[in-house]
């Protein structure tokens, strides 16, 4: 369905049509006319779908002449970055529509100036709830007249612990109101919510996790414990995308990472929530402006960026949540657009993280070996002479000058030319990590050639197979497939495991601990009358990703190791 046709007035069209919307999308087609109508709606409905639209194109509409300077709206957003960013593409609709005066109020920014705003008279007020209150209180904001209330994100809102200060602010409203909520998910505390401030509200649902994600390549690399920096930078390296989003999920990985990254050369800023709004907002433009194209960032503190053109996302650390995972890879798909999301992994424990929210967004996440530093290097290589054959015939004579000054102090043109692109390709690469990629496996193959490793505990230390193969597994990324025969003797246990990977098993076992033994891994040397406890081959089998067509759409098998007792399947 077409914006024209909605029975909007033409201000509100002229200025739509300005920013180039034509189509509506699905929250939109399906939230605007019934707020226009003046009725209570609850929308569930992720980042990315237009839902600043979806309410903003009907608060804007509805706002009469004799309202110019009468707070009619009220927007409550979990974050300063959301409430700036709701205030800006309202204001943008009602570019034509002279009555809207607009204003945001959030903690951070000068007390002094926002009150000076509301005193000249605004229509609509967008802000987060600490800062609706401390206005409440101090009688600068008024909202006896208010006849809309909008909650956008409000799962995130309650989640932030701002439950008391909605119910706060809406008893200072009248009853007799519009009350439209927003949010991604519906937890019991919001239909609490419904049921108490809306009055027979329509429940609009889309199914928005598919169409956040269709156009999004999804990959994930495995990782071993403490080398994602490392695995980060060459990732960086390789793919060198124009902008790019790094999701943490604490303000101190941030920082962490963010220095770590500068260390290496890369142009690069943090955002998390304990930063200065001063601070925020430079990052903010640093980024928008491409001066630092890489951003670290925690999920709050993103909430409501809306940056166009991010090439990739990277999941540093697994989401907390399996929503938070669609808002983070929707920043590169947005508006149609294509896009990449990259999650690094260690261990087994988030390999099954991202298996189930591979099953929750009905999405195939592949996975990919990660590049070595040669691989990056010969990719700089490739890119450089790229560049040069299309830079097209010189005509500008003083290059050639240069040539002839230099050719008469001994540096010939292929000397001065390899000069050049030597120093570049050093800058380029001299802080990459050494990093061993390792290859995606299926397990091992018939014929390969193995060796033993030897682990220091065994049958005394009431140790059984799945033990060992649980923690090789949880330390290398591999699969269970990858390892052989497990023979448990009393006081140490033999494995056969791939003579290709013995050099990078024991960079990922030493130091390692199983059932709370701290072990150490070395090479088997061979030994006599050992007594045998238990063999490999008992032991429960491992499975690894399949994207095969016979089970299609799966991340991994849904039968969970070390369980055979258990009949029903764990989801």
């Amino acid at each position: 369905m077409k914006f024209k046709e909605l029975n909007l007035s033409e201000d509100i069209l002229h200025a739509v049509d300005e920013l180039g919307f034509d189509e509506m999308t699905e929250i939109q087609e399906k939230s605007i006319p019934v707020l226009l109508e003046g009725r209570d709606v609850v929308g569930r409905s992720n980042t990315g779908t237009g839902k600043t639209a979806a309410f903003g194109i009907p608060a804007v509409e509805s706002i009469t002449d004799s309202e110019r300077k009468t707070v009619a709206v009220l927007v409550m957003c979990p974050t300063r970055e959301l409430a700036m960013q709701a205030e800006e593409e309202i204001k943008k609709f009602a570019k034509y529509k002279r009555t809207v005066k607009t204003c945001a109020v959030y903690g951070g920014a000068s007390m002094e100036t926002q009150i000076r705003q509301l005193k000249r008279g605004v229509n609509i007020v967008i802000g987060t709830p600490g800062r609706i209150m401390d206005h409440i209180r101090r009688k600068t904001l008024k909202l006896d007249f208010l006849r809309t209330v909008i909650l956008d994100e409000a799962d995130e809102m309650l989640n932030m612990g701002f439950r008391e200060d909605i119910e706060e602010i809406l008893s200072y409203i009248p009853e007799d109101r519009q009350t439209v909520l927003f949010s991604a998910t519906m937890p019991p505390e919001i239909l609490a919510i419904t049921e108490k401030y809306q009055k027979n509200p329509e429940h609009i649902k889309i199914k928005s996790a598919g169409k956040t994600v269709e156009l999004i390549d999804q990959f994930y690399f495995e990782v071993p414990m403490g080398r994602k920096t490392d695995a980060l930078k060459l990732l960086l390296s390789a793919y060198n995308p124009s902008s790019s989003m790094i999701f943490c999920n604490t303000k101190k990985m941030v920082d962490e990472l963010t220095e770590e990254l500068a260390k290496s050369g890369f142009r690069v800023a943090g955002l998390h929530g304990d930063m200065k709004q001063i601070q925020r907002t430079q990052v903010m433009n640093g980024f928008k402006s491409g001066s630092n194209p890489i951003l670290v960032a925690t999920d709050v503190a993103a909430r409501g960026i809306d940056v166009s053109g991010i090439d990739a996302v990277f999941n540093y650390d697994i989401p907390q949540d399996n929503e938070y995972y669609i808002h983070r890879i929707g920043r590169t798909g947005r508006a149609g657009r294509t896009g990449t999301a990259y999650t690094l992994i260690s261990g087994r424990k988030q390999f099954y993280a991202l298996r189930d929210i591979s099953k929750y967004i009905n999405a195939e996440i592949k996975e990919m070996p990660l590049p070595d530093k040669d691989d990056v290097i010969l990719t700089k290589k490739e890119n450089i002479i790229r560049e040069i054959s299309e830079l097209g015939q010189v005509t500008d004579r003083r290059a050639y000058e240069i040539l002839d000054r230099l050719a008469s102090i001994g540096i010939d043109y292929r000397e001065a030319a390899a000069r050049l692109i030597g120093a570049r390709i050093k800058a380029e690469t001299e802080n990459l990590p050494e990093y061993a990629a390792r290859p995606v496996r299926k397990g091992r193959h018939k014929g390969e050639k193995t060796v033993k490793v030897d682990i220091n505990i065994g049958r005394i230390h009431r140790i059984a197979p799945n033990f060992i193969l649980g923690a090789l597994v949880d330390a290398t990324g591999m699969t269970g497939k990858d390892f052989g025969k497990i023979d448990i003797y009393d006081e140490h246990t033999t494995v056969e495991v791939p003579e290709a990977e013995y050099d990078y098993i024991l960079e990922s076992t030493n130091p390692m601990k199983i059932n709370g033994h701290q072990v150490e891994v070395k090479l088997y040397k061979g030994g006599k009358n050992e007594k045998i406890s238990r063999r490999n081959d008992e032991r429960p089998r491992m499975e690894k990703p399949s994207f095969g067509k016979s089970r299609k759409r799966e991340f991994v098998s849904d039968y969970i190791p070390n369980r055979r007792k258990r009949t029903k399947k764990r989801h």
